[in-house]
């Protein structure tokens, strides 16, 4: 085959017409300034805003293209989210350094902690997706997600005071409700019981109440599946039903060990 024809059949392949990764781009640079504009001491805010809604204006020409909702004018809306949203991710902050003992002090949280850097992005992007702007806030989490091993799907709904520990391979679906001061570790899975298109406009997630614990690689699915407040859920359980408030739940492994007779 020429490269001619192997050139054909390429453009012949590429069949999505709005599939421009300049917006996957743009979108982790506008993450990243707004990020900082909100923390960095550094970073002037009332400049700032004027180079994020630039970047703004940017991802409304990539991202919308239904001429029948348009997003031009969603930016003076966002950014007077923008205080509301600093302030809970202040409590958050407050949360982790409150319940951490590794924690040294709150600027550690801000810039060390991979869990509050998700959680972050996750508060940032939510805005976005009760919107309903395409695309964006899903490539704010995704590029959290690659740096930090937390998946936070931008529709999840989460209270105040939330703390991710260590944070690597957590993952909260679309549909999710967590309340306030709900801890989760490592490993925990808020999913839905199985996959199927059909239940794109139904609940599928769990709804976690609050002061609830959950403890490493604990999986809990289902959309109906509520875990009540004061509740503390043990590492490795696997839940597909409700949890009744102030419960203790657990996982139970059965370990052997066979020690060797030494002469």
């Amino acid at each position: 085959m020429n490269k001619e024809k192997i050139i054909q059949e390429l453009k012949g392949h590429k069949k999505q017409p709005y599939l421009d990764y300049r917006l996957k781009r743009e979108t982790e640079e506008f993450t990243n300034t707004l990020f900082y504009t909100l923390f960095d001491v550094n970073t002037p805010v009332e400049e700032n805003l004027d180079v994020l809604e630039k970047q703004f204006a940017r991802l409304v020409d990539l991202a919308c293209w239904d001429l029948n909702k348009p997003c031009d004018k969603l930016w003076h809306k966002y950014v007077s989210t923008l205080p509301s949203i600093l302030e809970k991710l202040n409590l958050d902050a407050e949360a982790i350094l409150n319940c951490d003992p590794a924690s040294l002090s709150i600027q550690e949280i801000y810039m060390a902690y991979p869990g509050f850097y998700a959680i972050a992005i996750y508060r940032l992007a939510h805005e976005l997706y009760k919107e309903g702007f395409p695309l964006v806030p899903r490539l704010m989490t995704e590029y959290a997600h690659r740096q930090t091993g937390v998946d936070i799907n931008p529709g999840a709904q989460i209270g105040k005071s939330f703390f991710i520990d260590h944070a690597t391979g957590v993952v909260i679906g679309e549909t999710a409700v967590i309340h306030d001061n709900v801890k989760v570790y490592q490993g925990v899975t808020l999913g839905a019981l199985y996959v199927d298109k059909k239940l794109q406009k139904i609940k599928r997630h769990p709804t976690i109440m609050s002061n609830v614990t959950i403890y490493a690689n604990a999986t809990i699915l289902g959309g109906e599946t509520i875990i009540g407040e004061n509740s503390i859920i043990g590492g490795n359980a696997w839940l597909t039903s409700s949890v009744p408030a102030n419960s203790t739940v657990f996982h139970t492994p059965e370990i052997k060990i066979k020690t060797a007779n030494v002469e």
